[in-house]
């Protein structure tokens, strides 16, 4: 019998609503080779304001991580929220599944959208993305936001115990789950406090939803990220870069922060949100955009603070 309600495209819905009810539009860019990238973009650019680029994780597409940001973000910012290769409606022929060819379709879409300047926020997978747009393109991106984005492991880290999982296979079955018990086991990875219960009919209906395209691809790009890292091939970037951290977070554990910070040196500033796992976009949200806020707008010179004020006052 065909299922006559889903919750999870429910949610969909409610968040298609909310993207465009804050001002932003579906928009989708054919760039040419093989590669469509889809990405919510502003109803209406406005050049007195900067450019910010949020870059969804793994785990979702780039509506239900970003979601609770929209709003408080559209009012400072130009702002563009893409779906990575292979989540949503964005995805590509070509083989490659590397972080740094994930960088160069974000680039090109936003170029695409006249987009010179810009500021990148990445969750997660999406800060590897991120972290690679800053390395490859340093005079188009100005600063960089981090978030719970572990660019500084390196192959032999899983080797020698330091997460959770023993493989990156083991850890495409937990990130892309195809079972409830496997949805179970995300949850208690990447929350801090997970649900105490998830019906199997609700794990199910967002496994059928979310987990079930282009599956192969996905656990392709787990495999490129983890396959032959090394410290010594990070490049340094020199934008001014926010590392946020939770820090009880078993995906990529709190010893790659400072690493992090290490390697970045003065140029990067550590924070480190407490009784928080790796989902920090969902358990701490507040805490979270308090330290963007921090970062992207209070740390402006008075200048620029003003231009934002009065575009807010417009609004």
């Amino acid at each position: 019998m065909a299922k006559c309600f889903s919750f999870t495209e429910s949610r969909n819905q409610c968040y298609r609503y909310s993207f465009s009810h804050s001002g932003l539009k579906s928009s989708t860019v054919d760039l040419g080779d093989g590669t469509v990238m889809h990405c919510w973009v502003p109803k209406s650019h406005k050049p007195i304001k900067p450019n910010l680029c949020l870059i969804h994780g793994i785990g979702a597409n780039a509506m239900w991580q970003w979601a609770d940001f929209i709003s408080p973000l559209i009012s400072k910012f130009n702002v563009y929220v893409p779906d990575l290769l292979f989540f949503g409606d964005s995805y590509t022929t070509r083989s490659e599944r590397s972080e740094s060819f994930q960088a160069q379709c974000v680039m090109r879409l936003m170029e695409a959208h006249s987009v010179e300047k810009l500021t990148v926020v990445g969750i997660s997978y999406g800060g590897f993305v991120a972290y690679s747009m800053a390395a490859q393109f340093e005079e188009k991106v100005e600063r960089v936001v981090l978030i719970c984005a572990g660019v500084c492991m390196e192959e032999k880290d899983m080797d020698e115990g330091m997460f959770q999982v023993k493989s990156a296979d083991e850890a495409s079955e937990i990130l892309f789950p195809q079972r409830p018990e496997k949805m179970r086991q995300l949850l208690k990875l990447t929350f801090y406090k997970p649900p105490k219960t998830i019906p199997s009919c609700f794990a199910t209906d967002y496994i059928d939803v979310m987990c079930t395209e282009y599956l192969q691809e996905r656990k392709e790009l787990i495999q490129a990220l983890h396959k032959a890292r090394k410290m010594s091939d990070l490049p340094k970037i020199t934008q001014p870069t926010l590392i946020i951290w939770g820090e009880h977070d078993q995906v990529f554990p709190i010893e790659l922060a400072h690493r992090l910070k290490r390697h970045l040196g003065e140029n990067a500033e550590l924070k480190i949100i407490k009784n928080v796992g790796h989902a920090i976009n969902i358990e701490k949200p507040k805490e979270m955009y308090k330290l963007m806020k921090a970062f992207l707008i209070d740390q402006l010179p008075k200048s620029k603070q003003a231009i934002h004020n009065n575009d807010r006052k417009a609004d």
